[in-house]
């Protein structure tokens, strides 16, 4: 894999193969590139289509996994990759739910899709996994709001590996446009957020938030 590598993909994959929507994103990839936060592109099943050096940097310490690399689906690994909790902060509610609720709804719109199906049979193998999405996340929706599943001005916790950011926010911006849209292809940029600090200049601690929704067995 080109991620796994620390390469760039030659060209990007999952779009019209069109010598206009090629350009169009060859010059689009620059402009990622100019980017200084994390910003990738992915098509509805959350292949990642293009990302910039900054997405890269921000998941450069993370291990190598046969399915579930950010690089090539970003859904794949947040659900299934190990070292995706070391990277997405309080995983399971602020980043595992809400994609699982996008997962549903492209289900629902693209059912035939074969990597989406894929990604269905992966869940269905994981006990908890399939717990949470058939129970748990239809539970969670009712209570939390379905503003909580929108990607686009949510605020969410990550961890960077670089340490001027650290344990820090980003608010995630999606923002696609018309020709992006078209494609089939959507952008989000994962905007940092400075540190905040309290008196002593230690960074408060978080309130607990995670969010269990299997009950574990006793």
């Amino acid at each position: 894999m080109a991620y796994q590598a620390g390469g760039q993909r030659s060209a990007p994959r999952s779009v019209p193969e069109t010598p206009a929507a090629q350009a169009y994103l060859q010059d689009y990839a620059a402009l990622l590139e100019a980017v200084p936060f994390p910003s990738f592109v992915v098509d509805h099943r959350w292949d990642v289509v293009l990302a910039n050096g900054a997405f890269r940097a921000l998941f450069r310490e993370v291990g190598p996994h046969p399915t579930a690399m950010p690089g090539d689906n970003f859904l794949r690994f947040v659900l299934f990759h190990p070292d995706a909790s070391a990277v997405l902060g309080e995983h399971e509610s602020s980043w595992c739910l809400p994609m699982l609720a996008h997962f549903a709804a492209a289900v629902e719109r693209h059912g035939h899709d074969h990597g989406l199906q894929a990604i269905r049979r992966d869940i269905a193998q994981d006990p908890i996994m399939e717990a949470a999405y058939r129970q748990g996340l239809p539970h969670w929706i009712r209570a939390v709001g379905e503003e909580a599943v929108e990607h686009d001005g949510a605020v969410r916790p990550l961890r960077h590996p670089d340490p001027r950011w650290g344990a820090t926010d980003c608010r995630i911006v999606v923002e696609t446009s018309g020709a992006l849209e078209r494609m089939g292809c959507t952008r989000l940029t994962l905007v940092l957020r400075e540190a905040r600090r309290t008196a002593s200049g230690a960074r408060p601690r978080r309130a607990a938030s995670h969010l269990r929704v299997v009950p574990a067995a006793e």
